[in-house]
This record gives structure tokens, C-alpha cells and sequence, in this order.
């Protein structure tokens, strides 16, 4: 989410948007309006403090200082990119024009907060795919937008030179499956190569590192411009989701670098990937192996075509324009200025000031 974030601010002045940025101090953004003092992880890590009323609260506190600025601060549209349900209760208390975007399945608050005030005009919803959208609102409801998340296709871009290793990236908890691709890989006889923060160490210590090898090693936390090279130069990527991604970002990313993907189709893999990589069954390593085997059969110029035609920046925020203006017209219908309504609702290009929460 934190990436998204950054994106969609850096993507937004691109476009001729004035943006301010509600979140954390610290953040080297350069319109932060800071909402606490450090990002909780600093103060209540999320481990330890996990549904306290404690790490609650001051989530909260925090929120509602943003809002207080977003409330009085004159901005014409409210993004609002967290999993605070309490800002989607502000924005209809208060009638300011507000785009929700949910990254995650529809958790009792926020999913609650959501369909409370799902009908009000001046508030619109995204959701990045299409699996989400059922997921979350099956009869698809006017103001519940499919947008998909944006990646940077610059900085995941392909390699001249390729190597024969996969690469595996994420969280590493049980949740991302990690023990699964280290034994589809062993399986196929492929050099793996896993990246990021061992969020479980005792899932790690336990399912993964006894299967380790030369071959299949973990390479520790990069940054996204280190991964990006891993992964523009690997054969393909391997992802093991053991729940219904929302997404897939690593996916997305794989793409635009040309690099195949071989995965666990489940969630919205399966529309993020297309034609461009092999989808198993959950947990089928031995198919998960046989897709490994089979991914010189991918041609990667399509795999970078599908990323920058559905997954760049710019496609990303022309969705989010589109519902800015929606939400901007119904607030000043709701106002009763009609006028100002009808030339928002027809306006698609024009520059906004818009708040980010996140």
C-alpha cells in the first residue's frame, strides 16, 4: 500500500494535480501534511500491539487529525488510501467529495462503513480487480469502481541479459506459501531465488530453511530497484498465495519486466496474468513444478506489452480522474449548486487539489 501510495502522488502531479499527502512523518514525500509524529510500526509494532485498544487508538487519534486537515484545508477532492473506516464516516458526515480505495477483502469495519455509505454522492470506492469487485459487491454497485493498481514500468522494465534462475518475492509467512515454491523448484531441478522479510520466523526456520540449497537460497530484503533487476533478469517469477490475492502486484511487476509468471491461481491472478505465465491449483506443487519447466514457452514481449497496457501508472490515474470528477459533481449536486455539478461531471482532464490519506 505504501507503494501505491507513492505512485499515485508522484503519478497525480504528473498529471498537473496540487497533492497533499496525509500519513506519518518521515515520509520524504514533498506536501506531507505529518498525522503523528512516526509511523506505528515505530511506536506500537503491529506484532506486539495487533487489536489493542491501545495500537486502536492511536490509529485513530492520528486519522483524525488528518481529517481535521482535509476537512478545513479547501482541497476539492479526499483520496483516501487507508484501512480506516472512520474517515469513510467522516467523508459522509461531512460531505466532502471522497474516493475510497480498498486493497484489501472486506474486513467487518471498513466493509460495514462501506456499505453504509456506498449510495451517497459524493463518495466513490475502488477496487483493483475485478475477483475484488465480486468479492466484495456482487450486484456491482454504481459507486464500486474497478481500478487497477499502477506499477512504475519504467523501473520494472526488462534486461538485455537473462539468467536461468526463477525468482520468488514477498512476505515470507504462511500466507505467501514460501515453502511451496521452494519445492516446486526443487521438483523442476530450477535455481530459486526467494527476497524479502521473514515476517514468520519460526514458519521460516521450520517449513523453509531445512529445504534451502545452492540452488535454492534466500537472498535476503532488497530495495525495489535491486528486486527490479532480479527480476528482469530471471527466467520467470513463482508466486504462492494461499488466499484470494486482491491483486497481485508481484505479478504485474513480473509482466512488465517480460518475465513469465507460474503461480497458484488464485484471487485475481488469473485476470493480472492472462496469457502470460501458467496458473495451477493451490498447493500443487507438482504442477507448480511442471508450469516452472514449461515457462520458455511464454513469449516475454507479450508479457511487457499486457503490463503497459493494463497495469501503468497512467492508466491507473486516468481511472482515479474519472471517479474524482464523479465524486467533486456529487457533492455540489448534493449542495444544491447544479451548475458547478454538471461542469465537474463533464470535466476529465482538469487539475484537482487532492488529499491522500494514508
Amino acid at each position: 500500500m505504501e507503494a501505491h501510495c507513492r505512485l499515485l502522488c508522484d503519478g497525480l502531479r504528473a498529471s498537473g494535480h496540487d497533492v497533499t499527502l496525509f500519513a506519518a512523518q518521515g515520509s520524504d514525500d514533498p506536501q506531507l501534511f505529518p498525522i503523528c509524529a512516526a509511523p506505528y510500526e515505530a511506536v506500537l509494532p503491529w506484532a506486539q500491539w495487533r487489536g489493542t485498544a491501545e495500537l486502536l487508538g492511536w490509529q485513530r487519534a492520528a486519522f483524525a487529525a488528518g481529517w481535521e486537515g482535509v476537512r478545513t484545508g479547501g482541497f476539492d477532492v479526499a483520496h483516501n488510501n487507508s484501512l480506516s473506516p472512520d474517515i469513510i464516516e467522516w467523508a459522509a458526515r461531512d460531505k466532502v467529495a471522497c474516493v475510497t480505495s480498498h486493497h484489501v477483502p472486506p474486513f467487518d469495519t471498513i466493509g460495514a462503513a462501506t456499505e453504509r455509505h456506498l449510495a451517497l454522492p459524493w463518495m466513490r470506492f475502488t477496487l483493483p480487480s475485478a475477483a475484488q469487485h465480486t468479492n466484495w459487491q456482487p450486484t456491482h454497485h454504481q459507486h464500486l469502481h474497478e481500478v487497477h493498481n499502477g506499477i512504475d514500468t519504467a523501473l520494472w522494465s526488462p534486461l538485455s541479459q537473462r539468467s536461468a534462475h526463477f525468482v520468488w518475492s514477498g512476505r515470507i509467512t504462511p500466507s505467501k506459501g514460501t515453502h511451496f515454491a521452494v519445492r516446486a523448484a526443487l521438483a523442476a531441478g530450477a535455481s530459486l531465488r526467494l527476497f524479502g522479510p521473514i515476517e514468520d520466523e519460526q514458519y521460516f526456520s521450520v517449513e523453509v530453511a531445512p529445504l534451502l540449497t545452492d540452488a535454492v537460497t534466500y537472498c535476503g530484503h532488497r530495495t525495489a530497484k535491486e528486486l527490479a533487476r532480479e527480476v528482469g533478469s530471471a527466467l520467470g517469477v513463482v508466486i504462492t498465495p494461499m488466499w484470494d490475492e486482491p491483486f497481485g502486484l508481484v505479478a504485474a511487476e513480473a509482466l512488465a519486466c517480460g518475465t513469465p509468471v507460474c503461480a497458484f491461481g488464485n484471487g485475481a491472478l488469473p485476470e493480472v496474468v492472462g496469457h502470460c505465465g501458467f496458473l495451477v491449483p493451490q498447493g500443487d506443487v507438482g504442477a507448480l513444478a511442471q508450469a516452472m519447466r514449461n515457462v520458455w514457452r511464454i513469449n516475454r514481449d507479450d508479457c511487457r506489452a499486457r503490463a503497459q497496457r493494463l497495469f501503468s501508472t497512467q492508466s491507473m490515474i486516468a481511472g482515479y480522474e474519472r471517479l474524482y470528477h464523479a465524486a467533486v459533481a456529487g457533492a455540489a449536486a448534493s449542495a444544491g449548486d447544479d451548475h458547478h455539478a454538471a461542469a465537474s461531471a463533464s470535466a476529465s482532464n482538469a487539475a484537482s487539489t487532492t488529499a491522500v490519506l494514508a
